[in-house]
């Protein structure tokens, strides 16, 4: 998109250049050449050229800030579909009942709305909604290994690495996507991640990449912290550890980068969720469909104090996805993931932004990968992570900034 944009603004420029020389040579109606020497024709020209070629490439994007948010292991069909029928009516479901209350309508275009109203109203009328298979959109990871340190590594560095095969406390070798804009000029030290699982400190190697990485129980350490972020390492000493010992609750970590965001106006913030992969491990599709509603309304609040701060407004672009997805063949499946589990590897993301046309749900069109979503943030906010990145980086996806 930005080749072709350059070479129609060069061909309006040359069109431009020879409009200027032939008036500035016979002048106006009626009157001889003007008296105008050479330097000062080649000086206009010049000025002219610049000021539109500056104004062409700012408009390029207006993307200034980035949040990225991850739903671990949120399968595309209840993104889509909302609830499953057959998963909702069966022992996975503790609670029939209430799960049928809160989440059951016969049309699935009502169904997702009940699960995830800020999706299905915001999101699907001024963004991107990719990986709908019913609709032949395809979103897939490129890894072969079909769970989270692989896919998240191909999220950030672009680079389905054969060698992140482990979900194992290993220091990511490979630049990231947040590591590269943490150099660029007005990045610096305005990088900050989020997550609940703590391998985070890891994938995302923070002390390579001088990021903030706040990730499990471990404590926010930022100077001059307000009172709540004082609170939350406090409270999060105190909260229950019903996941395990090293992934804190979503809530504690929504509220961590929430309240990060609001004091310190981070320009690259990435927040990681992680409580609905676990709750399909366990096989509770009921505490799964609430976890997936709870999310949505943190990504609505998410967004509304975005569209409400003027550092953010209308200069913010957020994005949505997963790490995997999950089996569905036979249906139990729907517990587990990996490279030996039927169509784990189909996921999906979202976007919306001031680059972003609204296109709703995507239609048919290439199969997109996750390997291309580092590329396509560095591109909304102007920059090249593949020319820097010293390693494979898959390509941007140009219809997320591609204009109608």
């Amino acid at each position: 998109m930005a080749a072709m944009t350059l070479m129609v603004l060069c061909g309006c420029l040359n069109n431009l250049s020879l409009y200027v020389l032939i008036n500035l040579h016979k002048g106006p109606a009626n009157q001889g050449p003007l008296s105008l020497n050479t330097t000062t024709m080649k000086k206009a020209i010049l000025f002219t050229l610049f000021a539109l070629c500056f104004s062409a490439l700012y408009a390029q994007h207006k993307t200034q800030n980035v949040v990225i948010v991850t739903i671990d292991g949120l399968r595309w069909q209840e993104v889509f579909r909302g609830a499953d029928s057959v998963i909702i009516n069966s022992k996975d479901t503790q609670d029939k009942n209430a799960a049928r209350k809160n989440f059951w309508v016969d049309a699935s275009a009502d169904r997702r709305k009940l699960l995830m109203p800020f999706f299905w109203s915001t999101l699907v009328e001024k963004g991107q909604l990719y990986g709908n298979r019913d609709l032949g959109s395809k979103d897939e990871v490129a890894n072969p290994y079909h769970f989270s340190y692989p896919g998240y590594n191909e999220i950030f560095t672009g680079f389905p690495d054969k060698r992140m095969n482990t979900n194992d406390g290993i220091y990511n070798p490979n630049m990231n996507v947040l590591e590269f804009l943490n150099k660029q000029k007005g990045f610096e030290n305005k990088v900050a991640a989020f997550a609940s699982w703590e391998r985070f400190s890891q994938i995302l190697s923070p002390k390579r990449a001088n990021i903030l990485v706040n990730a499990g129980f471990m404590p926010l350490e930022v100077a001059g912290m307000n009172d709540r972020l004082k609170h939350l390492n406090e409270l999060q000493l105190e909260a229950p550890r019903y996941i395990s010992d090293s992934t804190r609750i979503d809530f504690l970590t929504f509220e961590f980068a929430k309240n990060y965001m609001m004091q310190y106006k981070p320009r690259a913030l990435y927040l990681s969720f992680d409580e609905p992969d676990d709750l399909a491990h366990a096989g509770n599709y009921g505490f799964y469909l609430d976890r997936i509603k709870q999310e949505d309304g943190f990504i609505k609040q998410l967004w509304d104090y975005i569209q409400s701060e003027p550092a953010y407004k209308n200069k913010t672009t957020l994005i949505i996805t997963c790490d995997h997805g999950r089996g569905d063949e036979p249906m139990k499946k729907w517990h587990d993931h990996g490279s030996d589990v039927v169509h784990s590897e189909q996921t999906w993301f979202a976007v919306i932004g001031p680059d972003t046309p609204a296109s709703g749900e995507m239609k048919q069109g290439e199969t997109t990968y996750h390997k291309q979503l580092a590329q396509t943030i560095a591109n909304l906010l102007g920059f090249d992570f593949k020319a820097a990145a010293g390693h494979e980086v898959g390509d941007a996806i140009g219809s997320v900034t591609e204009k109608k």
